[in-house]
C-alpha cells in the first residue's frame, strides 16, 4: 500500500438526524457553484448578493483545493462539511426568495429602509373610504 493514501472515512455526525455525506466535497462543489450562478438574479448592489458571493466564492475554493473533507472543514471553520452542505440548501431556498421579492416587489414604495408593497400597505387604508 506504501504511496496510496486512504481517505479517511467519516462514520458519524455525531448529531442527531444529520447523516454522513460521504461524497460531502462533491454535494459542496455542485451546491456553491449553483449559489452563485443563482444569486446572479439579485441586483448587483444588494448587500445580501454582495455577501453571497463574497462567502460562497471563498468555501468554492477551498473545497476545490483540497480533496479531504477533514480539511475543508479545517479550513473553513464552519462546522462539519454535512452542516455546510444542509445551509448551502437552505441559502439556496433564500435566493429563490429573495428573487421573488425583488420580482414580487416592483410595485413597491420604499419608506425608511423597508420596502412595502403598495397594494398591502394601501388596502386596509382603502376600507376605511368605502
Amino acid at each position: 500500500m506504501g504511496s496510496l493514501l486512504m481517505a479517511k472515512v467519516k462514520e458519524t455526525t455525531g448529531i442527531v438526524g444529520l447523516e454522513v455525506v460521504p461524497n460531502a466535497r462533491e454535494v459542496l462543489i455542485s451546491l456553491y457553484t449553483r449559489t452563485l450562478k443563482e444569486i446572479e438574479a439579485v441586483p448587483e448592489d444588494e448587500g445580501y448578493r454582495k455577501a453571497v458571493e463574497s462567502f460562497t466564492s471563498h468555501r468554492l475554493q477551498v473545497c476545490q483545493e483540497e480533496e479531504d473533507w477533514e480539511a475543508i472543514e479545517k479550513r473553513l471553520g464552519c462546522g462539519q462539511v454535512e452542516e455546510l452542505i444542509e445551509e448551502a440548501q437552505d441559502e439556496l431556498k433564500l435566493i429563490a426568495k429573495m428573487i421573488g421579492r425583488v420580482q414580487g416587489c416592483l410595485n413597491c414604495e420604499v419608506i425608511g429602509s423597508t420596502e412595502i408593497p403598495l397594494l398591502s400597505f394601501f388596502s386596509p387604508i382603502e376600507g376605511l373610504f368605502v
